[in-house]
């Protein structure tokens, strides 16, 4: 208790801090950029693109292209190699391995102490900030932590890889580590089905106060606790919980289970967009959606607009300049030795000074089959409204386009493991593809009259079949998980071989 009231005050002073980024972030931003340059100024990057000549946020946009993780990755490959003095001044020995989606080969990401203390770990204090500040019974220290991690691996040259999660945890200060549940040990795990058990036997006896994970594995290890206590919803094990952090995917799908296995009203969930590339922003309200883009974090921010994102030569804009309601993808800047890079995340701008954002999906994270243009953040939206009208629960999806041919039009194919199905799968069918006209224009015009697109089709998948398929590709567990949208078939037609379909046509 002694450790929880201490800390208290600590985040009521760094709170003030907070708020004077919050209200004018651009200097904060220009000197972060200003102290990522003379850092690494005498690495093998700084002297290739001037570092030591580059004195103001033009100079930078005009000196530096715009990357991605094939243009950075022959430096990345380097330091993996034992090479110092690349990206960064000294030597990386830590990656985040990031795989993407699940047909992806991995990323690897470097990540330096310095970043993980200024970027990461500063990031989850000012979330413990941002809860205390809306309820000061928080009690975060007096209490226990469970956040879910990934696991580890060793690479050569004494070098190691893992989840950022993993990473994180690997490295949390000592004055936290008691808070926390389970220990360390079983959190690391690299067998998740050992790890999920172990998980619940021992999380399920402790006073858990927040919990935090992308939400496709924390539902597995809340089902788990629920078989093993033998009780009805989580509040029965955990009485005190009041947070829950998610990211990862878009909630709202999943948000309906949760509130089925979390009923209490005083729990708040809190969204965070805490990527392998760095933590980017947190919900700093929890009744206001959007999420805060973190300025004091040791990142620099850039943005494309949507409309230049497939551009070859696309300009990148400063905070300064980006605009209510419209999105961007986002582009890094970091101290762990990402310069000018793109994330391949679509994000929008819900509200300015503060800015606050929202995931709104990736880049090639849609369909396009026919010129719908449908994203992701329409499919998510509208399955999280019928979801929530018609009381029913997914556990995850995945969609697809069915070609036409001579003799019929198109059509989308929805692959859905539903948790609780509808009592009138045709209804929930029609609705949806209704409900996705009225969200999308370009879907809308497509399926005008069935001309190019027929109505889309709905196959309900068994329990564990997304599971399963997971483990077959060697992606079960961690941070991974099913990409929504794809424009060919190549995952749906492995899933048609693990599952026996029903079609409602």
């Amino acid at each position: 208790m002694f450790t929880d009231k201490l800390l208290y005050q600590y985040f009521r002073r760094r709170q003030r801090k907070i708020d004077e980024v919050i209200m004018n972030p651009f200097p904060f931003q220009e000197a972060i950029l200003k102290s990522i340059l003379k850092r690494h100024s005498k690495t093998e990057f700084g002297k290739a693109y001037g570092f030591n000549q580059i004195a103001s946020i033009a100079d930078y946009k005009s000196a530096i292209p715009i990357l991605n993780y094939e243009s950075t990755f022959p430096y990345i490959e380097e330091i993996m190699d034992g090479k110092n003095n690349v990206l960064v001044n000294g030597k990386v020995d830590w990656f985040a391995k990031s795989s993407g989606t699940t047909g992806a080969r991995s990323k690897y990401i470097p990540v330096t102490k310095f970043f993980l203390k200024n970027g990461h770990l500063k990031c989850a204090w000012d979330a413990a900030s941002h809860i205390y500040n809306e309820d000061p019974q928080a009690k975060l220290f007096a209490n226990k932590n469970l956040i879910m991690g990934g696991s580890l691996e060793p690479l050569a040259k004494g070098k190691t890889a893992g989840d950022i999660s993993a990473i994180i945890l690997h490295h949390f200060p000592k004055i936290g580590r008691r808070f926390y549940t389970p220990s360390f040990e079983i959190s690391l795990m690299e067998n998740w089905d050992e790890k999920i058990e172990l998980m619940a036997q021992t999380t399920s006896e402790e006073n858990v106060i927040l919990l935090a994970g992308v939400p496709t594995w924390t539902l597995v290890l809340l089902k788990k606790i629920l078989k093993q206590t033998g009780k009805k919803h989580i509040h029965e094990v955990w009485p005190n919980l009041r947070t829950y952090l998610h990211g990862g995917v878009n909630f709202e799908p999943y948000r309906k289970l949760f509130e089925e296995l979390l009923p209490d009203s005083k729990l708040g969930f809190r969204e965070v967009y805490n990527a392998s590339e760095g933590y980017f922003a947190l919900q700093n309200e929890k009744h206001k959606d959007g999420m805060l883009l973190l300025c004091d974090h040791a990142i620099y921010y850039e943005f494309i607009p949507k409309s230049e994102v497939h551009q070859t030569n696309p300009e990148a804009i400063s905070l300064s300049e980006v605009e209510l309601h419209n999105q961007y993808e986002l582009v890094v800047t970091t101290t762990a030795g990402l310069y000018r890079y793109r994330m391949g995340d679509i994000i929008e701008f819900v509200n300015i000074r503060p800015y606050k954002i929202k995931h709104r999906g990736r880049v090639h994270d849609s369909i396009n089959a026919y010129g719908e243009e449908l994203h992701v953040s329409n499919t998510d939206a509208a399955l999280g409204q019928l979801c929530s009208k018609y009381n029913i629960a997914i556990n995850d999806y995945t969609v697809a386009p069915k070609f036409m041919n001579k003799d019929q039009e198109g059509l989308h194919e929805w692959y859905i493991e539903f948790e609780k199905e509808p009592s009138c799968i045709e209804t929930f069918q029609t609705e949806l593809d209704t409900l996705l006209r009225h969200l999308n224009s370009d879907y809308d015009a497509k399926r005008s009259q069935n001309l190019v697109m027929r109505p889309l089709i709905i196959h309900s998948l068994p329990t564990g079949t997304f599971e399963r398929y997971l483990r077959s590709i060697n992606k079960y567990g961690g941070q991974n998980k099913m990409p929504r949208l794809k424009d060919d078939r190549i995952i749906v037609d492995k899933l048609i071989n693990r599952a026996s379909l029903v079609n409602h046509q």
